[in-house]
């Protein structure tokens, strides 16, 4: 999923770099929005990264747990 929205995220940046870039010239004022949208999207490409590294986290720690309670089911007492 991470690939999927960094892509668009690319490709939105790539439509607005070409939009700024129509009316024949780049502004200062362009080239500075050019790499704000880069910023942002290196920003949210980490913070996707960052949450699905949790996730996996998550569910591995959640796993542990359930073949820990059922050792200790199966463990006489």
């Amino acid at each position: 999923m991470n690939d999927l929205k960094r892509t668009v995220r690319d490709t939105e940046a790539d439509a607005k770099e070409a939009w700024r870039k129509a009316d024949g010239h780049e502004s200062l004022g362009d080239k500075a929005a050019n790499i704000r949208d880069r910023a942002g999207n290196a920003v949210k490409d980490v913070g996707d990264d960052i949450h699905e590294e949790a996730d996996k986290l998550s569910r591995d720690a959640a796993y542990e747990r359930g073949r820990t309670d059922e050792a200790e089911m199966r463990t006489p007492r």
